[in-house]
């Protein structure tokens, strides 16, 4: 402070009940410094986890959450018989108590755990109504006047979506991490964020947690918001595994090197007195010229290729002859189905007829069949033609006397 007036920044720090500032270049005392930190403290809490995740992480993480999602929307629709998009996702790092205090509403929380290629726990957050469309739709409704209690039956729709979802989620992390990623069945809790003061075992109501928000439309009838809510380790163990994949990629095998150059043919050797010729037992057999080939490329007499003798002997082929016998057959389990149930029709015979004639018929009409009277009836087992017989009456009942059984040239006439 001079000794003849006082600054306009001095008369501000006395009506605020704090000291006189010191000079520019001097240090701030302590005392003075905590009552800025006391007016920010509504920011702090916005602020103290922005050094968790870096920007590129929650690129990746982005990344992750918009392709895995984008995979689980195609489930969704076939599920729901309805569109379903999911839009690009929004990544933010907060605690439970926080996203409670933002959306003081009924939620359904979808509990997954991780059993194959990544350690933790992954949760889901719709909101009850949107649940509550979602079950409607997977037990048949239309959606449109969902029952607004959800019970144990609605829950377990949800459940079996989430878990169909959550299954082609992990398929598309195995695709990008380049392991196996496997999950659990889901748990599915209904937590109402405005009341509850614990929303799961796995997220603690102050510890850092990221935040990937999704808006889902499903064909008119939600439009709203869901949240994957990921521990801040797993967070970045997924973010790790989608770097290490992609820098693993299997490098292409070397091209195999090039066969060594075949020798050169030693030199001819001068001219000399020509020996006497070996014996005629060591002597190579003459090899015959071929014909030329002929015009319009290699035909009938075409060379023989390099490294095939000529003149082969050929020989026709050598076959067994088939046993006529019959072959024996080992009934030794036969009765093992003896007692299946088979189905015995009688066909009295058959006819086809248009559909306007089918369609003429009335009480009285009379079919002509292809039988001739008296001509013996069609006996079938399952289905298949075994023998012939005519029918008779038994005791005001009517039977069968078989006459004949078929030859197994006329059964297989019967199935053409």
């Amino acid at each position: 402070m001079s000794d003849d007036m006082i600054s306009q920044e001095e008369i501000d720090a006395l009506l605020n009940g704090g000291g006189i500032p010191a000079a520019d270049d001097s240090p701030a005392p302590a005392g003075e410094s905590e009552a800025p930190a006391e007016a920010a403290g509504s920011d702090s809490s916005s602020s103290q986890f922005d050094d968790i995740l870096t920007d590129v992480e929650k690129d990746a993480l982005g990344e992750i959450g918009n392709i895995s999602m984008g995979s689980a929307a195609t489930t969704l629709s076939v599920l729901l018989g309805h569109k379903v998009n999911i839009t690009t996702p929004s990544v933010s790092v907060s605690s439970m108590s926080m996203i409670q205090e933002k959306y003081p509403m009924p939620y359904l929380i979808v509990e997954v755990g991780y059993t194959i290629g990544i350690d933790g726990n992954n949760v889901l957050a719709i909101q009850a109504q949107d649940a509550a469309i979602i079950a409607d739709l997977m037990m048949g409704g239309d959606g449109t006047n969902p029952d607004t209690e959800i019970n144990e039956i609605a829950m377990s729709a949800v459940g079996e979506s989430m878990n169909q979802m959550m299954g082609t989620v992990a398929t598309s992390l195995s695709t990008m991490f380049n392991k196996k990623i496997d999950i659990s069945p889901p748990k599915v809790n209904l937590i109402d964020f405005g009341s509850e003061d614990k929303v799961s075992e796995v997220l603690g109501q102050t510890d850092p947690i990221v935040c990937t928000s999704f808006r889902m439309e499903v064909d008119g009838l939600i439009d709203s918001e869901i949240m994957q809510i990921l521990p801040v380790e797993v967070a970045k163990e997924m973010v790790e595994a989608l770097t290490n994949g992609s820098a693993e990629e299997p490098e292409p095998e070397p091209a195999p090197a090039p066969a060594p150059a075949a020798p050169p043919p030693p030199a001819a050797a001068p001219a000399a007195t020509p020996a006497a010729p070996p014996p005629a037992q060591q002597m190579a057999p003459p090899v015959m010229a071929a014909p030329p080939p002929a015009a319009g490329g290699y035909g009938y007499g075409m060379p023989p290729m390099q490294g095939m003798a000529a003149n082969v002997p050929v020989q026709p082929a050598q076959f067994i002859p088939l046993n006529t016998q019959p072959v024996q057959v080992n009934d030794a389990n036969i009765g093992l189905i003896l007692d299946v149930p088979l189905s015995v029709t009688v066909e009295l015979g058959r006819t086809n007829k248009s559909i306007k004639e089918i369609l003429e018929l009335t009480n009285g009409s009379i079919v002509e069949l292809d039988k001739l009277a008296g001509e013996p009836v069609d006996i079938n087992v399952n289905g298949k033609f075994l023998a012939k017989g005519e029918v008779v009456v038994i005791d005001e009942n009517f039977g069968v006397r078989i006459t004949e059984i078929a030859s197994p040239a006329e059964r297989a006439a019967k199935l053409q």
